[in-house]
């Protein structure tokens, strides 16, 4: 399907995924670019146009409703050339795919919106600092990101914005991800009671990442720190005990403890993730230094989120 562009109009803007994140971006974004006439795109899978689950039928009406255009494409099935001709077609791409595609996607990704020479790019960076973590974290899609900040630097033709947020709020009550434990009264700390951990909604990170996109003047070719919230775990437990009114045990799981349990078990991906968020260097930043503390926009905070959550964490 080729998507017809009115040429006069440039600022117009392709979201890449209509997943929780992307979603979270177009009911921000959709309102303010329909006001200033520029053309709203969102990519989605051929498939799920065809036939949606009720979740994504919901979005879908959502987002026609809001005035986005829905484009099928197959990202997993298309050549690098079939990339940069869709690219081409847009000013910004606002990258929200995640590592669903699998290993290698966001540089391959990064790779087709230079090689089209779009004006602006914002890639899947939406974690954590992957410029303090380096390489070598123990967690490959890290090193991957790492990679795409390199690959992004070497070049001047495309301008890029990098939204860093720290984890989603909610992976921290993830119980494949095991810090929380609602079952067992357990909260687990990692590396140590005192490490820090960044976590941003993807509600805040949408609205957040919508002012940036429209910040004059125009914000390029930087690294912009947002949070709606940064806790130690030793914090993270005491919140919870708080809002739920129980009493949990806290289990501390140390960078050693942590180690041994990846090394057992090399391909456990959440083993790596708890390893690499023990490391406390790069996965936190002081809410203070954020562009949304900088500018006054107000973020919902761990106690806010969990509070809002209560019903079902009882």
């Amino acid at each position: 399907m080729n998507y017809e562009l009115d040429k006069v109009r440039t600022e117009n803007t392709l979201v890449l995924g209509a997943g929780e994140l992307g979603m979270a971006i177009l009911r921000h974004l959709a309102p303010r670019s329909k006001s200033a006439l520029s053309p709203l795109a969102v990519l989605v899978s051929p498939k799920s146009l065809e036939s949606p689950s009720p979740k994504q039928e919901q979005n879908y009406r959502e987002l026609r409703a809001m005035g986005v255009h829905l484009l099928p494409f197959d990202l997993i099935g298309r050549t690098n050339e079939n990339l940069m001709a869709l690219f081409s077609q847009f000013h910004t791409v606002i990258n929200c795919t995640g590592f669903v595609a699998g290993p290698g996607t966001q540089i391959r990704l990064t790779e087709a919106a230079l090689g089209a020479g779009i004006r602006r790019y914002f890639p899947w960076q939406f974690g954590v600092d992957y410029d303090v973590i380096g390489k070598g974290s123990g967690q490959p899609v890290f090193d991957e990101q790492y990679d795409v900040r390199s690959l992004l630097r070497s070049q001047s033709k495309t301008e890029w914005v990098i939204v860093s947020t720290g984890m989603f709020t909610s992976f921290l009550f993830e119980p494949t991800t095991g810090l929380v434990d609602f079952d067992a009264d357990i909260v687990r700390g990692l590396g140590s009671w005192e490490t820090r951990v960044t976590v941003t909604t993807p509600d805040d990170i949408g609205r957040l990442t919508t002012e940036i996109l429209l910040e004059q003047p125009r914000i390029s070719n930087q690294v912009v720190f947002v949070a709606s919230d940064t806790v130690s775990y030793g914090q993270l437990a005491t919140i919870v005990e708080e809002v739920t009114g129980r009493t949990f045990r806290r289990d501390l799981l140390t960078k050693e403890k942590l180690g041994a349990e990846l090394a057992q078990h090399p391909e456990d991906v959440m083993a790596r993730y708890r390893t690499a968020f023990a490391l406390g260097d790069g996965m936190w930043w002081d809410k203070s230094v954020t562009y949304n503390a900088q500018k006054g926009i107000p973020t919902m905070d761990i106690r806010t989120w969990l509070q809002e959550q209560k019903t079902a964490v009882r």
